[in-house]
């Protein structure tokens, strides 16, 4: 907490105890990126309950605190979160300039400006997160955070053991070495095998690239689990909202690894 005094003076009791940085909020409620948002707090254009903030380092009650710019009220954005079942051949990005679908098309009923969390590609298909809390987003992509994301795949041939070790302990590709966390087959479908692969750490086309290496080619790539979220019998193009507990448990997959490792397993 870093008020001035006769801030802190001007702020009653419950205002000490403050739960998110004011632009974060401001951000969050469509007024800018953070950046622009602490130029305004600077500026003296901001308020909480009637006092002007200077300070960058304030943080507010989000559900009590009062925040006007330039004497207009701010009002919160609500945090949503939902799950998307991506078909092949929409693309994962705010626009397209050749006017291909995009997966923000199939939630034309949220209100809020929500994003997607990593990438499927146009080719690839299953479980897509759609929210607009920034962090929690960037959390389940960062490797640090080793989210898991589960794929279910059909590739041409039938990998043997060898190269079924070998995606568990690494393949080299130009941009470095990947490895799954899991994989198996599970399924034959002719002349071809479906795999499950879970992955820990993705890069850009991790999986496709991975099996390419190893000559076998990629015939389907879908995304049936991130973290605890499962895709399930969500049709294809369909969306939901996820239930809190879904909410709660990728904060929990998003937590650090050494705070998930030192977690004693019940």
């Amino acid at each position: 907490m870093h008020l001035a005094r006769h801030e802190r003076e001007a702020f009653p009791a419950p205002y000490n105890v403050f739960m998110l940085r004011l632009n974060k909020f401001l951000a969050h409620a469509g007024v800018g990126s953070r950046r622009h948002c602490d130029d305004l707090i600077a500026a003296g254009r901001v308020k909480i309950d009637g006092v002007i903030v200077r300070d960058l380092g304030v943080q507010i009650d989000p559900g009590t605190s009062k925040v006007f710019l330039d004497d207009h009220p701010v009002h919160a954005e609500k945090l949503v979160y939902w799950a998307v079942n991506k078909p092949r051949g929409y693309l994962c990005t705010n626009h397209d300039p050749a006017g291909r679908p995009l997966a923000l098309h199939l939630v034309p009923h949220v209100d809020q400006r929500v994003y997607t969390v990593g990438r499927l590609d146009e080719d690839s298909e299953g479980l897509l997160l759609l929210t607009n809390d920034g962090d929690l987003a960037q959390q389940l992509m960062h490797p640090r955070y080793g989210v898991e994301k589960t794929y279910e795949v059909l590739v041409a041939g039938s990998p043997t053991p060898d190269e079924l070790k070998q995606i568990t302990t690494g393949v080299w590709l130009s941009d470095g070495r990947v490895k799954a966390k899991f994989v198996k087959k599970f399924k034959k479908q002719g002349e071809s095998t479906w795999l499950k692969i879970v992955l820990a750490e993705g890069k850009n086309r991790e999986v496709r690239r991975m099996l390419a290496k190893l000559r076998h080619k990629v015939m389907r790539l879908k995304r049936v689990a991130i973290g605890s979220v499962q895709l399930d019998r969500l049709p294809k193009g369909k969306s939901r909202k996820l239930s809190l507990a879904e909410i709660e448990g990728l904060r929990k997959n998003a937590r650090p690894r050494e705070t998930k490792s030192a977690t004693p397993h019940a």
